[in-house]
């Protein structure tokens, strides 16, 4: 049993550090593309264009992975997706089976 719990250990010290880099990750995104978008509005008339976003936008896709890894949210292929696959497989196997017999 003393293996079990420090394996669980291990698994929720894991987990804990990928949070605390996402944390990091978003808190550092959010400072600089604050800083670049002020830095961006003070030095220009035209501030809403779109080459002043790519940063912001193509850094957000980033963070969107990101979180996505961390928090275990898979919006494609999620949990209920792969029972439905699983399931879907044993009927076919099992109506496979049912003809020969």
């Amino acid at each position: 049993m003393e293996g079990f719990e420090k394996d669980k250990l291990k698994r929720a010290k894991k987990q804990i550090e990928e949070l605390k880099g996402f944390y990091i990750h978003f808190t550092i995104y959010i400072i600089v593309n604050t800083f670049i978008l002020i830095n961006i509005y003070l030095k220009t008339d035209d501030f809403w264009q779109w080459p002043h976003f790519v940063t912001l936008f193509a850094w957000g896709i980033g963070i969107f992975f990101h979180a996505s890894k961390v928090f275990d949210y898979n919006p494609f292929f999620g949990k209920n997706w792969e029972k439905r696959q699983i399931q879907k497989y044993i009927d076919k196997d099992k109506k496979e089976m049912d003809k020969y017999k």
